[in-house]
């Protein structure tokens, strides 16, 4: 039964990750790009300058600082998808794979910019007092279109059980119980109470959560990667040329299927930094920015730092190491990571990954429980609606952990592809209000600089 329901999933994952899919999504941030003159290149130094300075956050009206912001989205997007993703996309699309990944992450930046400068644009402020945005918000006030609004919040709240909850702690679990023994049941319990004595306080017990814990465990996770390609640089000429060469001939995959080399690639890459999906943008509507622009900037960063920088380390030691060719090894995902820097770095190698994570995927599940009550509450419009879905959301926690990694898998996957679909739409429709935007920053920032 248990196969029939895995190949249903697989046939779904198939036609909604397809070809019609995969073009709307990197057509997307090639349109976004060339709209916005490759801003995602030529801004980048100031963006990553503004996501540490504060000068902003003082005045501005939001919840939450540029750092804490970025954090935020990183804390959802810096998890399992870098190493786990990672992994296997590397050993069910073959090394060139990783290519597609940066491929998809470079034109996502533009669409990451996008979704953040709309977010801010059209946020609203609750009952609360807090600020609420993303692109049910975008999709409904932008277009007057709040049939797809409510599409992409149900979509998204539904998704928050995957990408966000079920998949990290069951990778959390695998590992502990691969490496240490740690019995699944107790790695949910624990989970569980993490996390739930964070998120009950909200955005702002989020925001200084992450803030403290996003920075700490990706330098730690970054310079274990660091080491292991600088102790074998050697290796690292010829894992490039396979990861190009395999990219476009996909000979590392049965068949040949160039095709599964490309979708591993962009699925995975879009699991990791989430460009498109419509997830970040929520995050971003909560800080405080004086203009749009500011904080789309901040934003475009997550997916430099995510993809870029930490999943390339992932990708090349994976394919530096060539434990992903024993077809009979019944390692995979965050494993077979963890069994790369482990041949690498010795013991102190499966530490660091263990480590990493744990951490990663602890601070993802606090950031997704965030996109997630902010759909339900669009949806419902009722505060109490928001503690109710933070209880079922702890409760799912430990349902993942003993889940089978395959189907999590799929049904994450899926998801995926079903809330980004209509935030793409969103994106496209409004790239006029985007550009005029971002036109509107640039002439403020160059008033700036000559007053300075």
């Amino acid at each position: 039964m248990s196969l029939n329901v895995q190949e249903i999933l697989g046939a779904v994952n198939d036609f909604v990750w397809g070809p019609p899919f995969l073009i709307l999504l990197v057509g997307t941030g090639i349109f976004l790009t060339f709209r916005l003159t490759f801003l995602q290149f030529s801004m980048l130094p100031y963006a990553l300058k503004l996501v540490f300075s504060k000068k902003q956050d003082k005045s501005a009206e939001g919840d939450i600082s540029h750092f804490q912001s970025l954090m935020t989205a990183l804390a959802a997007t810096v998890g399992t998808g870098n190493i786990a993703g990672v992994a296997t996309a590397v050993v069910i699309g073959g090394p060139g794979a990783v290519l597609w990944m940066w491929i998809s992450a470079l034109f996502g930046m533009a669409t990451k910019y996008a979704e953040a400068i709309l977010a801010v644009k059209y946020r609203i402020k609750d009952e609360r007092g807090e600020m609420a945005g993303g692109p049910m918000y975008y999709i409904e006030k932008g277009l007057g279109w709040k049939w797809l609004a409510v599409i992409f919040a149900i979509f998204a709240a539904v998704a928050s059980f995957g990408i966000g909850n079920t998949v990290q702690s069951n990778s959390v679990a695998e590992v502990l119980q691969e490496n240490w023994s740690f019995p699944k049941w107790g790695t949910g319990l624990i989970l569980m109470l993490l996390v739930g004595m964070v998120i009950l306080g909200g955005i702002k017990s989020i925001g200084r959560v992450v803030s403290y814990v996003v920075p700490v465990m990706a330098v730690l996770y970054v310079l274990g990667g660091i080491a292991v390609l600088i102790l074998n640089v050697d290796l690292i000429p010829s894992a490039v040329g396979l990861i190009f060469t395999d990219a476009f001939t996909g000979q590392a995959v049965a068949g040949g299927a160039i095709g599964a080399v490309i979708q591993m690639g962009v699925a995975r890459g879009v699991f990791s930094n989430e460009a498109g999906l419509g997830s970040a943008p929520i995050a971003a509507a909560s800080a405080k920015t004086d203009y749009p622009g500011r904080q789309a900037l901040v934003s475009m960063t997550q997916v430099f730092i995510d993809t870029i920088v930490i999943c390339s380390i992932t990708g090349i030691s994976l394919v530096m190491g060539e434990l992903y060719i024993d077809a009979n090894s019944d390692v995979e995902g965050a494993a077979l990571t963890s069994a790369t820097f482990e041949m690498f770095l010795g013991p102190v190698g499966a530490l660091i990954v263990s480590i990493g994570l744990i951490f990663f995927c602890y601070s993802t599940m606090l950031g997704w429980s965030y996109y997630g009550e902010r759909c339900i509450y669009y949806l419902t419009k009722k505060p109490s609606s928001i503690f109710i879905y933070r209880v079922i959301f702890i409760a799912a926690i430990f349902a993942g952990a003993m889940l089978n990694l395959e189907t999590v898998w799929s049904v994450a996957d899926i998801m995926n592809g079903l809330m980004a679909a209509p935030n793409l739409i969103g994106l496209l429709a409004l790239s006029g209000i985007v550009v005029a935007e971002t036109t509107h920053f640039i002439k403020v920032k160059r008033e700036e600089e000559k007053s300075t």
